[in-house]
């Protein structure tokens, strides 16, 4: 494997292993990293299992000829990585460990010394000179043990993450890298997000051109594509739509509304539909998935006035690695006296920002006329909004939409015949209802302005509470003219050719512009609606909901000047110019405060 001209992979594969830390399935295996950068001096990059012994020295000597190493780094002590320091120092006894202080007094706990004669501790910031390789340390505790230490070679570029990035499966498995090293974060780091987050903030600074993780392979490729999943899985939000159905069943009779209720979201346009029987499956991999979709479906029966145990079991595999963004669906079965759904709710209660369906199913030993027509609603209510972005299930006359409307904020989408465009706007008004008549209101200065007066149509995507950050960084801090904003969505399309949001939308209307008003800095478009649809019952985005729960904090903290309120840009200075425009959101200095 070639990593670099200095950096050479000393690693092994393991394919012996069955259960990865006990309760992980792996069988593809899995690799144990190690890594040698060679220089004027030379320094190992953790060691492996206790089993590979032999194997890693025999690497290490063969890749090193004649020469001897000068350091041995280990950025985390779990056994998996640590348990063959005792026999390096063996093999090499002038070599020095350099390691983080929590690490050295876990090597105490394991091996009965810390090797105080010998040893370097390093922590944030401090380097390592190796000759034209210089070495920086960054700590990264809970990530995912709190002793983990990752380091950047300025050099090559290199970033030795320890277990992020990590991957089940042996270096010679042939298989999509996200799936194994979903289920991996998700099982193993998933407790720790706000973690991992912060380390990839610390990241973000750093020049990182390739990735080499204690498992799995070396990244080296499309690093964005590795960094942005990871910040959706650390940051709990859904990877991708679709709805995962979770049950347990004794006699059958849960498992076969579990059925019908998957071919029903099948046939309502779900995109996918995940089942998993929680007493057969792979536990972890239920779990992956659950983190992966937007909406999860729990099914199983009352045992012992409780749940049945498979499901307590996956609901608590949940919960531990919070849980959250996410609707959740419940159905019960209960000869006598159904308490599921109640215990299970019970159980996510700790959960943040949960939707539960309005529609609970509870069956009484079997699907009878009364139980299927409340799976059939549930069902409905689940692939509402695909059903609202098909054309042939669709409502396009719902004017119920036109309620969705209030001072809340918009992506105004328009086409200028080449590519696709959106703006975020919280200037959408209804002005008239006989008939409706909608005023929308652009800055001239931006692009949409100049396309949406050429064309005369727009579609207005009502925002919904579930919006993330990264929805207006997308479409407010940026300008269709110099970018595609669509270039990492894949939108539908309605009557009129323009497209509107997949996700993240509780409404859309298709607007005919009928009039224009110049309002100077502004223009306002009088608009007829062409088509409306209605998407979810999510609540629509407000202003101020966005300030209290969706725009991050600004970082202020030491610093002189003003802070934009909408995107909390800091300009530092003793006065701001009345002409300063943020170069981030565009807006003026009247959206400015000083910082105190």
């Amino acid at each position: 494997m070639f990593i670099s001209n200095d950096i050479k992979y000393i690693g092994v594969n393991d394919k012996e292993i069955d259960l990865f830390e006990g309760q992980y399935k792996v069988p593809n295996g899995i690799s144990y990293n190690s890594y040698a950068i060679i220089d004027e001096k030379i320094a190992i990059m953790d060691t492996v299992d206790a089993r590979f012994t032999h194997a890693w020295l025999d690497n290490i000597q063969n890749t090193l000829g004649s020469r001897k190493p000068d350091y041995l780094i280990i950025q985390h002590m779990e056994p998996d990585h640590s348990a063959n320091i005792y026999n390096f120092v063996k093999a090499y006894p002038e070599t020095t460990i350099v390691s983080s202080a929590k690490a050295f007094a876990m090597m105490k706990g394991f091996f009965g010394t810390d090797f105080t004669d010998n040893h370097i501790v390093v922590g944030e910031g401090d380097t390592l000179n190796l000759g034209k390789h210089t070495l920086t340390f960054v700590t990264a505790p809970m990530v995912h043990w709190p002793e983990v230490i990752v380091t950047y070679d300025s050099a090559d570029k290199v970033l030795f993450s320890a277990d992020g990035f990590g991957k089940f499966g042996a270096l010679d498995t042939d298989e999509p890298w996200a799936d194994e090293s979903r289920r991996y974060f998700i099982g193993i780091v998933g407790k720790y997000g706000a973690q991992v987050q912060a380390l990839l903030k610390k990241a973000a600074s750093l020049d990182v051109q390739t990735i080499c993780p204690l498992h799995g392979p070396v990244l080296n490729k499309d690093l964005g594509y590795y960094l942005g999943l990871y910040n959706t899985w650390s940051s709990y939000e859904p990877e991708d739509e679709g709805i995962v159905i979770a049950y347990t069943s004794v006699y059958g009779n849960t498992k076969k509304a579990v059925l019908q209720l998957a071919e029903k979201l099948k046939a309502n346009g779900a995109p996918t539909v995940k089942v998993y029987d929680l007493a057969r499956c792979d536990m972890s991999l239920a779990v992956a998935e659950a983190f992966r979709y937007n909406k999860l479906v729990l099914a199983t029966t009352t045992y012992n006035a409780e749940i049945f145990p498979f499901m307590r079991e996956f609901i608590s595999h949940l919960t531990e690695r919070n849980f959250r963004n996410r609707t959740v669906a419940l159905i019960e079965n209960g000869s006598w006296a159904p308490l599921a759904a109640k215990v299970m709710k019970g159980m996510l209660e700790g959960c943040k920002n949960l939707a539960f369906t309005e529609n609970t199913v509870t069956i009484r030993s079997a699907l009878n006329e009364e139980s299927s027509a409340s799976l059939n609603a549930l069902a409905d209510e689940l692939c509402r909004e695909y059903l609202a972005q098909r054309d042939e299930t669709a409502n396009k006359n719902d004017l119920t939409a036109l309620f969705k409307i209030g001072y809340g904020l918009y992506v105004v989408t328009s086409n200028d015949g080449k590519k696709d465009n959106g703006l975020i706007v919280n200037t959408v008004t209804q002005v008239t209802n006989t008939p409706n008549r909608i005023a929308v209101t652009i800055n001239k200065d931006n692009y949409s302005h100049h396309v949406i007066k050429q064309t005369g149509k727009m579609n207005v995507c009502c925002l919904s509470t579930d919006a993330p950050f990264k929805v207006f960084e997308t479409f407010g801090f940026q300008s269709g003219r110099n970018v595609d904003k669509f270039a990492e969505c894949s939108p539908l399309r309605s009557d009129n050719g323009l497209v509107f949001l997949p996700r993240y939308i509780n409404a859309f209307m298709s607007l005919k512009v009928e009039q224009y008003v110049d309002l100077d800095t502004h223009g306002m478009f009088i608009c007829s609606v062409t088509e409306a649809r209605v998407i979810s019952n999510v609540e629509t985005m407000t202003y101020s909901y966005y300030f209290e729960n969706v725009k991050p904090k600004p970082k202020t903290d030491n610093k002189k000047g003003y802070v934009c309120k909408i995107c909390g840009y800091v300009y530092e200075g003793e006065e701001l110019p009345e002409d300063f425009v943020c170069p981030l959101c565009k807006h003026g200095a009247a959206d400015f405060e000083p910082i105190k």
